[in-house]
Formats: C-alpha cells, structure tokens, sequence
C-alpha cells in the first residue's frame, strides 16, 4: 500500500525514482542491497516490512530477520553510498499501558513478536550513524491492498450487523497522506523520529462505525472486547501516537474521518 503510494506521488511531483519490488530487492538478501543502493543514490524508502503480526508469534526469527536485521543491513547501505533513509515503524513497539499519546522519545517495550522485531530496525538504523528519517505509523489504509478500511468497507455493505473491536485505541492512518507528510518532513530537513499518522483518534469499533455510515448506515457497528476476540499476538490497548513535533513542521494533521471519508470514495473496483 505504501510503497503504491509513494509512487504516484513521486511520479505526480516529476521527482524521478527507482522503484523496486520483492524480486527486485529481496531484504533477505544482502546482495541485491549492493547491487539496487549505488553510489550516487541521494534518499532510499523503506517501504517493506514483514507485517503479519499474528504469524509472527510463531515466526519471530523470520520477522526479526526483515523488520530487524536487514533494516540495519539497509541503514549502513545507505551510510556506505552516503544516501539518506526514511524507515517506517509502528505503534507497536510501545506496550499500550499509556493513557496519553507517546512522544518519540518515549522508551520502547513491545508486547508482541511483531513490536519487537520492528523496535530491534529502529535500534540497528540508530546504531549505525546513517542520516535518517525514522517515521512512526499506525493502522494503514487505503484506496487499494489489503487493509481494516475496505474489509470494513465489504463487510458493512453485505451483513446487518458486525462486532468490532473497541477497548484499542490509536490512530488511523491514510498511506497516500503518509507519503506526503514524509515527503514534507524529508524536504525541510526533519531528521531522527516522527509520528505520521490522521489526526486524531478511535478504536476499531469507531472506525468500523464511521465505515457504515458512509457505506451502510443500516449495518449495525456493536461493541466488544479484545477477550472476545483472542488473537495469537498480544495487541497494546493504548497505542495514540503523539504527532506533535510533526505538526510543528508540517501543520495540523488532516482528521482521520476526513481521509477515511475520501478513500471510500476512491475504492477501486
């Protein structure tokens, strides 16, 4: 989703770029790093992860593998050929016993296998020296792939009623807006971390609620908990990220239910 994203708003903005995709440059493999990040590259966007949160309980070592070591792999690439890198990370690596939104600087402790290999990226790409852009992110979404927004989105128009979600809460994020808020931060010469997310904040429920009523309002969006609905990995209750020191450089975040709003509009098919 994100890496689509970033594509259409290099190509609109005229900014040439060489995008990649798996069988191009493969994170599993250190040499396709040398031969895809060569000297004379001035930025390199990492849009790849490994994403599957529930399966990572069972396969950490493979997530840790992408999310963590080929990261660092990545970020002395980049030092060596003196690009610069924007690395995307997640909510996730907080525990979600908060009950305000985490600054950047607030002290990692994921709680799940996912959370802990995307942290051990942010450690390796710290460690490294490598001039960095290091955006953090949460519940991606939109027009296109595989996201909450449109299963939310077929799920409202073909049944009458759905249970969803509403003891987590954090912060929605349209990939299209996240691009150019990267974008944004790069150009002005914001380094280190920053929080990119929608502005404002909602639990799953919420948003599923939002959904129907652009979609379906007769689909009824009930309530339940997290215990309702066991998962394999261990989600943060709390996870609002605070986009504070990105507002600062960027201006007010566009709400959440704004960009929602305009991604159901622009589904495709």
């Amino acid at each position: 989703m994100l890496g689509r994203a970033w594509a259409e708003l290099l190509h609109a903005r005229g900014i040439a770029y060489v995008g990649t995709v798996r069988a191009d440059l493969d994170l599993n493999h250190p040499s396709a790093l040398e031969r895809r990040v060569t000297p004379g590259t001035r930025w390199v966007v990492n849009c790849a992860a490994y994403t599957m949160v529930d399966a990572a309980e069972q396969d950490e070592e493979l997530a840790s593998e992408i999310n963590g070591h080929a990261v660092g792999r990545l970020a002395e690439r980049c030092n060596t050929v003196g690009a610069k890198l924007i690395h995307y990370s997640t909510d996730y690596v907080f525990d979600g016993a908060a009950i305000e939104p985490y600054p950047t600087d607030h002290p990692r402790n994921p709680v799940n296998a996912y959370g802990r290999s995307k942290a051990l990226g942010e450690e390796l790409i710290e460690r490294s020296g490598v001039e960095h852009l290091l955006v953090r992110t949460s519940w991606l979404y939109a027009p296109w792939g595989k996201n909450f927004v449109l299963t939310m989105r077929e799920l409202t128009k073909a049944r009458d009623s759905l249970r969803v979600v509403d003891d987590q809460r954090g912060r929605p994020t349209d990939c299209r807006r996240l691009a150019e808020v990267s974008l944004a931060l790069a150009e002005e010469g914001s380094r280190g971390t920053f929080h990119v997310t929608d502005g404002g904040d909602c639990t799953w429920c919420g948003l599923a609620t939002l959904i129907a009523e652009v979609v379906n309002p007769e689909c009824r969006v009930e309530p339940c908990s997290t215990d309702e609905f066991p998962r394999p990995a261990p989600r943060p209750a709390y996870s609002v990220l605070d986009v504070a020191a990105t507002e600062r450089v960027v201006g007010p975040l566009i709400p959440g239910q704004d960009r929602v709003r305009d991604v159901l509009t622009r589904v495709e098919g």
